[in-house]
């Protein structure tokens, strides 16, 4: 992801706090980025930080974070490994990262918003875990 990226993506939303607690910003290769091109020609509904996220995932045999249809496809036909924020919330969770309580609050907002597409049933699933006192 380019710097200009990370500035419309992340900066402006927790990306500093991120950064320094391990988040690197990666710059594509040229054979990266000319994968990431041809995915977009392939895949146009895809933005093009997805194909970004695709093509390092592809190239570096990184998992890929995504909750994008399209992308989960195309990296499951890749044989990809890939995991979404459900699994995120999970991992802070069951590692003790972060409280219950939060996870549960932070999901709400994530279901509340008009454009979540999380499988309903799975997040209540989680409601109900992260609620339970501990």
């Amino acid at each position: 992801m380019s710097s200009r990226f990370y500035a419309r993506e992340l900066a402006d939303y927790g990306g500093p706090n991120l950064v320094a607690r391990g988040l690197r910003v990666e710059e594509l290769t040229a054979e990266e980025l000319t994968i990431a091109q041809d995915i977009r020609g392939l895949h146009p509904r895809l933005s093009l930080p997805d194909t970004f996220a695709f093509s390092l995932a592809s190239v570096r045999g990184w998992m890929l974070l995504t909750g994008d249809g399209e992308l989960r496809a195309l990296a499951r036909a890749q044989n990809i490994r890939l995991f979404g924020v459900l699994w995120v919330l999970d991992q802070l969770f069951s590692r003790h990262i972060v409280a219950g309580e939060i996870l549960a609050a932070g999901l709400e907002a994530i279901l509340a918003h008009p454009r979540c597409r999380l499988p309903r049933a799975e997040a209540q699933t989680r409601l109900e875990r992260y609620r339970k006192p501990t």
